[in-house]
């Protein structure tokens, strides 16, 4: 699978993983990683909570997260 954001100027890159937002597959170039918050445990009682990382392209991460925008991998 090659980069979508790469293939639309005609360069072939691998990609390194697959935009949460919209599926599309992203390099390491174009790859953003943040980090989202994650509720977990049963409904009855405290539910904990854990950081985990997503990966977005950088179209979906100046919407969704502008501050991730900025970030490379």
């Amino acid at each position: 699978m090659h980069c979508l954001d790469c293939r639309t100027p005609g360069t072939n890159s691998p990609t390194i993983g697959v935009c949460q937002g919209c599926g599309a597959g992203v390099c390491a170039a174009h790859a953003r990683v943040a980090t989202r918050s994650v509720r977990r445990g049963s409904l009855i009682g405290t539910p904990g909570e854990a950081e985990a990382r997503t990966v977005l392209c950088p179209v979906c991460a100046a919407v969704e997260a502008p501050a991730v925008a900025a970030l490379t991998r």
